[in-house]
Parts: C-alpha cells; structure tokens; sequence
C-alpha cells in the first residue's frame, strides 16, 4: 500500500471549531405506506469520528442516510447537527452546513470531464453573483483560480492527475467511485456520508479507496459516516459500528464488540441451530 501524501493547503486552514461535525439521531421513524423503513433509530457520531453503518439488504441503511441528507422526512424524530435541529431541512441548506454525500449509484455528469464534475460542487462557496460572473470581474477571476487551486489539490491527493480533463462516462467504475467523492471533498464537508463507497470495486480499487478515507480520517480530521458491504473493510477502518435489521437499530459499539454479538451473527446468517 501506497504512502499518505499531504492534504491540500485549503483543509489546512481549516480551524478545529470549523470541522465540528456532532450529530445526534434521536428516535427517528420513517414508513412508506404500510412498509415500516426505520423503527425508533438513535445514535449519535462525535466530529472526527469514522462511524459505519451495516445491515443485511434491506434494513434501512440508505434511508436513514436519506433522512440525514435532506432527501427523506421522516415522520417522528429529530436529527441535531452541531447544536441545530436539521430534521426538515432541504438538501441544499444541508451543503451550507457542511453536509456532504456521495452515492450508491454515481451520480455524476458523465459528458463532462473529471475537472468540471468536481468544480460543481464548489457552488456553495462562490461569493459573487450572476452580474460579476457575466462581467467576469477581477474579483470574481480570483475567486474561480481560489476554487481551481481547491480541486486540483484534490485531484493531486486522489491521485487522478492522469484523467482530469477525460469525461467522466469513459472511466472504468472504480475510478468514478473517486471522482465522485472528489466532488464531495470539494464542498469543504464537515460531515461526508458515504453510501457503499465500494461497490463494484475491484481488490487494486478497494485498498486505494481505503487509503485514501483513512487519511481523511486520521491526517484531515475528517467526520465520516460509512455504510458498506465488505466487512472486512468495514471491521478494519471503523472506530464504532452500528448495525440496522429491518428498520431497526440491532446493536452499536467496537468493530470487535459487534462482530461478536450473537443478534448481528444471526441476522446476517440466520438462526444456525
């Protein structure tokens, strides 16, 4: 495995109050029709923390990320972000508060280069408006180069210098796994939720992946939300766990605590006696 490189020079300027990313979920309940998707679900994730989220299919994983990321309401419950009630916020208002997300199925543009996927998401930082950008005024051109120095550092940190100005649509899936979380690193998120970064990897792609979240997280400080399949990953790189079966909370604690307990076992291989 590769070495860690360093973070780009704008996530180092960043102060410890401006990562803060406490999350408290409290009894959160959601149903489509008679289909019961969360049942009472709480839990809470501390800034800096990689906190994972696993459940046999079905369980409700992407809806409680759906739920935190402004594309479900759910019908009882609250969800407090750093001090702030969240629970009915639009996805937008979301971003500005430093939530960010990448997808189970990528969701990216795939006639536009790498480079102009990730200058997107730099949307929730421009200063100026419609007027100056027609105009294109000094001010508005050192912003755009403040932005270019953000992405390509990204782009130097993933590694993905060789495929900056290829469209997206023309790389192997792996490398639009990156990209896409290129893009949400691009937002300045203090909490990025991660829905099955790895899918549809393969072995090569998944240990970079991995490299790339643990520096995040140990060398940037980065607060993460992950919900994944391979529990060898997960069991590896998390600092706690929760686990979700059918819509409810099944157990949460140490990778090595929720290996072990008897509950999780049986949902994922079913009653062995």
């Amino acid at each position: 495995m590769k070495a860690f490189r360093g973070q780009p020079d704008i996530f180092k300027t960043i102060s410890d109050d401006g990562k803060r990313a406490d999350l408290k979920v409290a009894n959160l309940t959601l149903s489509f029709g008679g289909v019961m998707a969360l049942n009472d679900v709480s839990f809470e994730v501390q800034t800096g923390e990689l906190f994972s989220l696993i459940g046999p299919n079905g369980a409700g994983k992407t809806s409680l990320l759906n739920c935190l990321t402004g594309f479900y309401r759910p019908q009882a419950g609250r969800i407090v972000f750093n001090g702030e009630d969240i629970t009915d916020l639009p996805t937008h208002s979301l971003v500005s508060r430093g939530v960010g997300r990448t997808f189970q199925n990528i969701e990216l543009f795939p006639g536009m280069t790498v480079l102009s996927n990730m200058l997107l998401a730099r949307h929730s930082h421009c200063r100026y408006g419609l007027g100056g950008a027609l105009m294109f005024l000094p001010s508005v051109r050192r912003e755009e180069i403040r932005h270019r120095v953000v992405v390509e550092d990204l782009i130097d940190f993933l590694e993905m210098q060789a495929i900056r100005k290829k469209p997206v649509g023309s790389l192997p899936y792996g490398l639009r796994k990156r990209v896409e979380l290129g893009r949400a690193l691009a937002l300045e998120p203090k909490l990025l939720v991660l829905d099955e970064p790895f899918a549809g990897m393969n072995l090569e792609e998944k240990e970079d992946m991995v490299r790339f979240l643990v520096e995040l997280n140990r060398q940037w400080g980065q607060t993460m939300i992950l919900v994944e399949h391979d529990m060898s990953i997960v069991m590896t790189i998390s600092e706690r766990v929760m686990v979700l079966n059918f819509g409810e909370k099944l157990a949460e604690g140490t990778p090595e605590t929720v290996l072990n307990n008897p509950e999780v076992v049986r949902a994922y291989l079913g009653d062995t006696q």
